[in-house]
């Protein structure tokens, strides 16, 4: 029996770019602007979707830039022996910097793909390492379901029902050279003749 792959886009660069900015005003309206807001990327896509966001909710809002920081939950996650990540090297200084100050602040946290909440709830547990905001926030590009914790996003850039046995690929320019969402499916079967 082989294993073939399908894949189809399911997100162009365009549509990625409509998303960003609904998400950005969306972001702005439920919070009444940028003031004493953070945008935290979860590594290693999520880092350059919350600098995305930030750029367009300081555009959106005058220049009032929300600062970004990245948030590796890697050793808060209960799954943490089964899985390995290894941060972009531009990254890995961010990530324990002793400068993000998050008591009082509202924190989006931001990642490329929501599908358990499994990631989610680490984040979340990083988060409480950097201080005690005054409120959390998830933004994700894509849902895709198959939620296992009572976690859901506040803002979302497209849903896309999957099957378990599916995989959701998100592309940025800035790791892989152009933007866009891929769906591979994983196709069990005989012998093509």
């Amino acid at each position: 029996m082989s294993i073939a792959e399908h894949t189809r886009e399911v997100m162009s660069a365009i549509e990625m770019g409509r998303a960003f900015k609904r998400m950005a005003h969306e972001i702005i309206e439920r919070n009444k602007g940028a003031h004493d807001l953070l945008l935290a990327g979860i590594p290693t896509r999520g880092v350059y979707l919350a600098n995305r966001l930030a750029d367009l909710v300081g555009r959106f809002e005058g220049g009032e830039t929300p600062e970004s920081f990245v948030l590796d939950p890697t050793q808060f996650r209960d799954d943490a022996g089964m899985r390995t990540r290894r941060l972009p090297a531009d990254q890995e200084a961010v990530v324990n910097s002793d400068d993000v100050d998050v008591d009082g602040m509202r924190v989006v946290m931001v990642d490329d793909v929501f599908n358990t909440g499994r990631t989610a709830r680490a984040a979340m547990d990083a988060l409480m390492q950097f201080g005690r905001p005054s409120m959390v926030q998830l933004a994700v590009l894509i849902n895709r379901g198959h939620r296992e914790f009572p976690i859901s996003p506040d803002f979302v850039g497209k849903h896309i029902p999957t099957a378990r046995t599916e995989r959701v690929n998100v592309n940025v320019v800035e790791v892989d050279g152009q933007d866009c969402v891929a769906l591979t499916r994983l196709h069990h079967g005989g012998r093509r003749s």
